[in-house]
């Protein structure tokens, strides 16, 4: 088991908001030793890949080659899942060292839970929004079985957000957003009172 991080981010959004491009400016910001981004499908993209003879490298990027995928990669990953609910949240973080984590792919309920139960009040959610015609812009196309499956719209219910953040190209705003954020972070990096 990793050591206790003093603040773990779960990040969510639909397809195309920007979750990725706002969890490396955080981690931009605040340098890599002290920030992590941990990506819930990386595991999922790696064993999917040994098990399925594909290119596990073309699987992590935006390409065609991982949305020709997509749908059984869902698939696959719900079945594992349901065996062992932690089953990804534990591979991620195996190793990590960082104080601060940024999990820049929660979709699911049960990958809420799991990273709460484990690791308390330091871990809080964040949600990054774009509204349709943004995230058009970024060439999402709604996919009947993708964008209404669960790993898209498994936190549009149930979860209350500690933060949310608009990503709507609007550059003034994300970056007032991220400043109030990033103060945030920095309270958590100080080391606690002595009692």
């Amino acid at each position: 088991m990793a050591p206790t991080p003093r603040l773990v981010l779960l990040f969510s959004g639909k397809r195309k908001s920007g979750k990725d491009f706002v969890a490396e400016e955080l981690q931009s910001r605040l340098g890599p030793d002290v920030c992590t981004i941990l990506r819930l499908s990386g595991p999922l993209k790696e064993q999917y890949a040994k098990e399925h003879g594909l290119d596990f490298e073309r699987l992590l990027d935006a390409s065609k080659y991982k949305e020709m995928y997509r749908q059984d990669m869902i698939r696959w990953g719900e079945e594992k899942r349901q065996t062992d609910p932690g089953f990804f949240c534990r591979i991620v973080v195996e190793g990590v060292t960082q104080p601060i984590w940024v999990v820049s792919d929660t979709r699911r309920l049960s990958d809420v839970e799991w990273f709460r139960d484990v690791y308390g009040d330091v871990v809080k959610a964040v949600r990054i929004v774009a509204t349709e015609e943004t995230r058009k812009r970024r060439d999402w196309v709604f996919i009947a079985g993708i964008d209404d499956a669960e790993s898209e719209c498994g936190l549009d219910q149930g979860v209350a957000f500690d933060w949310v953040i608009t990503n709507d190209g609007d550059q003034l705003s994300l970056e007032a957003q991220l400043e109030k954020l990033l103060q945030f972070i920095q309270e958590h990096l100080q080391p606690p009172p002595d009692i």
